[in-house]
């Protein structure tokens, strides 16, 4: 995969990814589920790091030389945009300029035909079955979404990438949007924004709390 101008190898995807999961890691602790040596690691970190796709603090107070613990960058987002986004951060600027009330509409639209199209694959199904199915449709769209359960009556999803972020940074609509989707498709549970990227966290998450 090439963008801005650089191009990237399979493996250097899969360290992205795999960094991107955890939010913050060494070379030691992606080896073993990349299934290669921590060196190896480290030379695919260099290269993601010198395109600016990651960046890395030293983590002090253990004995020896501070470990690099790396994290993605901003640049790393469009890497994961579904191609068929539809939403643009120019059109949406253009959209304020004409009728600021307009924006909003526009999201909610974007949310009915989101709810609408996944309703069939959800209905009459237990909630941890349409966390499953929401998290693939999450996914499908660019987010790097995966999900936990937490135990009987509490489920997280986890949205690792944000397909929407340049539009998100300037639009909270977007992440509004984002948590109604799902609060429409698991309606009988509470969900709940746990973490925000947009607030610095890693990742997006959803506590979805089963109602008594």
């Amino acid at each position: 995969m090439a963008t801005n101008g650089v191009a990237l190898s399979a493996t250097q995807r899969r360290v992205l990814v795999a960094l991107k999961r955890r939010g913050e890691a060494t070379a030691e602790e992606l080896a073993p589920a990349l299934d290669i040596s921590s060196s190896a690691v480290r030379q695919h970190l260099s290269a993601l790091r010198s395109a600016g796709f990651i960046a890395a603090r030293q983590e002090r107070g253990q004995t020896g030389r501070p470990a690099d613990r790396y994290h993605a960058t901003d640049l790393a987002e469009p890497l994961f945009v579904a191609t068929d986004s539809s939403l643009s951060l120019q059109l949406l600027e253009d959209i304020e300029q004409e009728d600021p009330e307009l924006v909003d509409r526009v999201f909610e639209r974007r949310r009915r035909r989101l709810v609408e199209e996944a309703k069939d694959r959800v209905e009459g199904k237990p909630i941890k079955e349409r966390v499953a199915v929401l998290t693939e449709l999450l996914d499908a769209q660019g987010y790097l979404a995966d999900s936990d359960t937490v135990d009987d009556t509490h489920y997280r999803i986890n949205l690792h990438s944000c397909a929407l972020w340049a539009v998100a940074k300037s639009y909270h609509q977007a992440c509004n949007a984002e948590l109604d989707f799902i609060r429409d498709l698991i309606p009988d549970a509470r969900v709940e924004r746990v973490t925000h990227k947009t607030d610095g966290s890693h990742a997006c998450a959803y506590q979805i709390t089963v109602q008594n």
